[in-house]
């Protein structure tokens, strides 16, 4: 088989103190994610589909969070590492489509920065290539109640 599909999903809260960092884009808002590294929910839900996709597990597997090495850690720099260890297998990424789900900030004005920043860690010339939309939750559930900031994605990888 020449290609292979994975899907991801992250959901981290939404806190004081904290910046908020999707796609490697730092976005303006009072409120940040939560979590062991930068809390970088769409970059966690994109190598999760990543590592899937070949049956590799997913990025708890790779970068625990017991272990204070990754503590504070750039997503970018993880999801490098996760398109080493499928590009050393042979993989690459054909493309990504993935959704933000979040009240506010509004997602719109960063979402062509998330491309660029994704692409140019993943080395895929046509950012096209990565889809991001961003959309709410119609005020429904911790997420809808802005308590958190969810993403879920799915990325198609080849051989080749």
């Amino acid at each position: 088989m020449n290609i292979r599909i994975g899907n991801g999903y992250d959901i981290h809260r939404l806190v004081p103190d904290r910046p908020l960092i999707l796609g490697g884009v730092k976005i303006p808002h009072s409120l940040g994610l939560l979590g062991h590294s930068d809390a970088d929910a769409l970059t966690h839900a994109i190598m999760d589909a990543m590592l899937g996709a070949l049956g590799l597990g997913d990025i708890g597997h790779y970068f625990p969070p017991s272990d204070p090495k990754w503590s504070g850690a750039d997503s970018l720099l993880l999801l490098q590492q996760v398109n080493q260890l499928i590009e050393a297998r042979g993989w690459h990424v054909g493309n990504i489509d993935s959704v933000i789900i979040a009240e506010q900030p509004k997602m719109k004005p960063h979402l062509e920065d998330m491309q660029e920043k994704l692409a140019h860690t993943l080395h895929i010339v046509d950012r096209n290539q990565v889809g991001i939309k961003a959309t709410t939750n119609e005020k429904l559930g911790p997420v809808g109640r802005e308590e958190g900031i969810a993403v879920y994605a799915v990325v198609l990888l080849f051989r080749g």
